[in-house]
């Protein structure tokens, strides 16, 4: 769980903020007076996706409007986050992000959107902890034997991920760095491809957050064997963190954050932000992201969430550049 995320939402005085409206806000009548949209720049049925729908009848009972998922995939999260970004900021558009949103800055030479201009955070959401997953007839069984034979053969092992600049891919890049190995990355179009592909003993070493890996772990066709935090998963009580073996920092995760358009009102950022972090910590949606997503409930203020996002958009920045990261 992230240190620089506070636990405490000042939930009460978030709403308690929101009564006392600006006259922009006042002007637009009582907000929410129609339906709201939630912008996911991935398919249906992805972590991004899983993660918004967790929201939606929570938010449709506490602000008496329908909430529309409108899943706008493609180009590592660009085309989204561009719609999000070029949005009205009235308060009638979000969006949910993950750590692309981070490494797109430094990946890419020239964004549609301005990062820090066009957009602003309003709540992290929850944050899953990316699982070292290898093929059964992997030459190796334990992360130190994975790390002893790719020194032994550096440029043998093939690692797949879940596209180019995705947290899968920068974990591994930096346990490339941390343990002076060298690896060769596999870009597949989506996680389901590449654990197919590991299942099938196509490539020995993938690393994806819990929810993809869990089933096909506990029926022996792929072995677990480390988890990039700092504590282990109630999901995966037998699975070791990195830090357990040897290597504390090798920190990596999947992580879900609700942001907006620029220029939405800050009462209204205010409101939807508390609204979030309730939903989102409530026993019933915290207990499903613990069991069986292998995720932490967050819930942060907006100024939490801006603090995490440019704290991962740096952390991100150095592992591109030093690994010298490049979309295949």
């Amino acid at each position: 769980m992230p240190n620089n995320v506070s636990r405490r939402t000042f939930i009460g005085t978030a709403v308690a903020g929101a009564a006392l409206l600006s006259p922009a806000v006042r002007a637009q009548g009582t907000w929410p007076n129609k339906p709201i949209r939630i912008v996911v720049p991935y398919t249906a049925g992805g972590f991004t996706d899983q993660m918004a729908r967790l929201l939606q009848v929570g938010l449709q009972k506490a602000l008496g409007q329908p909430i529309i998922i409108d899943n706008k995939p493609g180009a590592n999260s660009l085309i989204g986050v561009d719609n999000l970004a070029k949005s009205a900021a009235d308060g009638y558009t979000f969006g949910v992000v993950i750590p692309a949103f981070s490494a797109n800055t430094t990946l890419y030479t020239k964004l549609p959107y301005n990062p820090k201009k066009d957009l602003v955070g309003v709540s992290l959401m929850g944050v899953s902890p990316l699982v070292a997953a290898v093929a059964n007839n992997a030459p190796f069984k334990t992360t130190q034997e994975l790390i002893a034979y790719a020194k032994a053969n550096p440029g043998k092992v093939a690692f797949g991920s879940s596209g180019s600049g995705s947290s899968a891919h920068l974990t591994t890049e930096l346990m490339k760095l941390l343990t002076k190995t060298d690896m060769i990355h596999v870009p597949y179009k989506g996680a389901a491809p590449a654990l197919t592909d590991l299942m099938g003993g196509q490539i020995p070493l993938f690393l994806d957050p819990p929810p993809n890996l869990i089933q096909p772990a506990k029926a022996g066709r792929i072995r677990l064997i480390g988890v990039a935090s700092e504590k282990r998963l109630a999901v995966l009580p037998d699975v070791p963190t990195f830090a357990e073996q040897g290597i504390p920092d090798l920190l990596g995760s999947t992580w879900a954050a609700m942001i907006a358009p620029a220029g939405v009102p800050r009462e209204i950022v205010q409101r939807m932000s508390a609204e979030v972090a309730r939903i989102i910590r409530s026993p019933e949606i915290s207990q499903r992201m613990a069991q069986t997503m292998g995720t932490f409930a967050e819930g942060s203020t907006p100024e939490e969430c801006d603090r995490f996002i440019a704290a991962e958009t740096a952390k991100w920045g150095r592992v591109i550049r030093d690994a010298k990261v490049t979309l295949d």
